[in-house]
């Protein structure tokens, strides 16, 4: 039964190998506009085949834009940004009716949000009702305008961006509603000789085109195969031991975490894990999944699910640090 069953996982392997091959041709279009940011890209790919939506916070100038636009184009997709500001409106975002004095009637306006790419930029400057009307087409795949629902495109991938240095002004996300977002990805600035790359790509006035080597079809199918990816029960115990104890740190060793943790991961902090961890195994071009891919995305899934009291504000102690100390206790499968 054991062989069998190796046998299958290899075949899956093999199956998995040939299936996700057009990952290295997307990583090698993006590469011509983008340099460096592999761990920015890589996360941009497991949302995009998890259909889950991300959170991207980072300086201005981290080509974050470039990214996603420069993603779109290599999927032959329709790209959207939507600039939030304080006096947006949710109608500027999802759409609205509007009167046609030809035809005596309303009719709706589609909004920006109609789009497989989805940049919403600074969304932490518009109000609640705009926040929240996005988050609703993000979770739903549909909007609502007038009396009719209107499906959203497939693929349909929203990346929001958050500014870290000026909060004057903003509304932050509920946390409630920042767990929508399957990652919360935290972009630094580039190394060195990435910057010197970067430099001499832009005085060179670099006009490379993108080309389309990935159909949105095909995107659709890998979302399906990613499912099949195998994880074998001690690794599902494993997410399930840094969920948990996220939320009773003393269960597992940990009570000096218990005074530092307001609220653990939820249940999507499961779910997400779970299949970010597949979708990174697949992107690595490999049929199961491995601890490594475990903790390779967990900071990613759970660094906005965790979070800290004003014991752990005052002592510096930030979410990331909590779920290292989870990280390290935690017995590696």
């Amino acid at each position: 039964m054991e062989t069998e069953n190796a046998i299958d996982i290899q075949q899956l392997n093999e199956r998995i190998k040939v299936e996700s091959a057009f990952i290295d041709l997307l990583n090698l279009e993006i590469s011509k506009k983008i340099v460096g940011q592999r761990y920015m890209i890589e996360r941009l790919l497991i949302g995009l085949l998890t259909e889950g939506h991300i959170l991207l916070e980072g300086v201005p100038g981290l080509a974050k834009t470039l990214a996603i636009k420069t993603l779109s184009s290599a999927v032959n997709a329709k790209f959207s940004r939507i600039q939030f500001t304080p006096d947006l409106l949710p109608a500027d975002v999802i759409g609205t009716m509007i009167y046609n004095p030809a035809e005596n009637r309303f009719v709706e306006k589609k909004g920006p949000v109609f789009a497989n790419f989805v940049l919403a930029d600074e969304i932490n400057r518009a109000p609640a009702k705009v926040q929240s009307a996005l988050l609703e087409a993000m979770q739903e795949h549909q909007v609502t305008i007038g009396d009719s629902s209107y499906k959203l495109p497939d693929p349909f991938l929203v990346l929001a961006t958050q500014n870290p240095i000026e909060q004057e002004g903003t509304y932050p996300l509920p946390e409630a509603q920042v767990d929508r977002f399957m990652l919360k990805v935290i972009i630094s600035y580039p190394e060195r000789e990435e910057e010197r790359l970067i430099m001499r790509k832009n005085l060179r006035q670099n006009d490379e085109k993108i080309n389309q080597v990935v159909k949105p079809a095909e995107i659709i199918r890998a979302r399906n195969t990613i499912h099949e990816v195998y994880m074998d029960e001690k690794i599902e115990n494993y997410i399930l031991d840094i969920v948990l104890a996220s939320r009773y740190p003393d269960r597992f060793g940990l009570p000096d975490l218990k005074a530092l943790i307001a609220y653990g991961g939820s249940p999507r902090a499961s779910i997400n894990l779970a299949l970010a961890s597949k979708a990174y195994a697949f992107i690595q071009h490999r049929g199961y999944v491995i601890p490594e891919d475990v903790r390779a995305i967990c900071y990613d899934v759970m660094r906005h699910r965790v979070g800290i009291t004003y014991e752990a504000e005052a002592e510096n102690i930030s979410s990331e640090d909590i779920i290292t100390k989870i990280l390290n206790k935690v017995e590696v499968p």
